[in-house]
């Protein structure tokens, strides 16, 4: 993981890290974060998505860490419900085109302030919830244009772990990292 832009956290006298211990809430985009950004068609109206495992292995974790989890996506699609129900997601948001209002309507509901809300994202759609958001993460590769709105990169592309690495940093962060490990009764390092 990676700073971008420190001046959100400079401007709240605060540093990234200091923010991360106090993030309730995570928002994932869909289509280039939770996938590799392609969509497959069989010709008939579903469309095939690819989610890799060890992401939905790091929204486990965080939600067993006590931290709300869920999607805000541009598109309706069927695999995204069913991923969504499948790792039981708190709230799936689709054909949403005003992210950053979407997360901030989400936050309001769930008792959240934003500024206590993770927002990753990889594409222009994106770039004011990574903005408004407490941090904005994009992916590792994000569009270029969408970088100077996020805050931190992740060193994995969409699709190919993005989601775990943040996991593990925010877990680590909030130290609760352990309490996963004792789950999966992995020794401590």
């Amino acid at each position: 993981m990676k700073t971008l832009c420190d001046k959100k956290f400079l401007a709240a006298n605060t540093t990234a890290e200091d923010a991360a211990k106090k993030i309730k809430l995570i928002a994932l985009d869909v289509d280039g974060v939770l996938t590799d950004g392609r969509i497959g068609y069989t010709g008939t109206p579903d469309e095939i998505k690819f989610f890799y495992v060890r992401d939905g292995s790091g929204i486990t974790m965080l939600h067993r860490a006590g931290i709300l989890v869920g999607i805000i996506s541009g598109r309706v699609s069927k695999a995204n419900q069913t991923r969504a129900a499948e790792l039981k997601m708190d709230f799936l948001v689709e054909k949403c085109w005003n992210k950053a209002e979407a997360l901030q309507q989400i936050a309001t509901e769930k008792g959240v302030d934003v500024s206590e809300c993770l927002f990753i994202g990889d594409d222009l759609i994106d770039g004011y919830a990574l903005q408004v958001a407490g941090i904005g993460v994009a992916v590792g590769d994000a569009s270029p244009e969408v970088l100077p709105a996020a805050d931190l990169q992740t060193d994995a592309f969409g699709g190919h772990g993005a989601i775990r690495e943040t996991a593990e940093w925010l877990l680590k962060l909030q130290d609760k990292w352990d309490m996963q490990l004792e789950h999966y009764h992995i020794p401590k390092q």
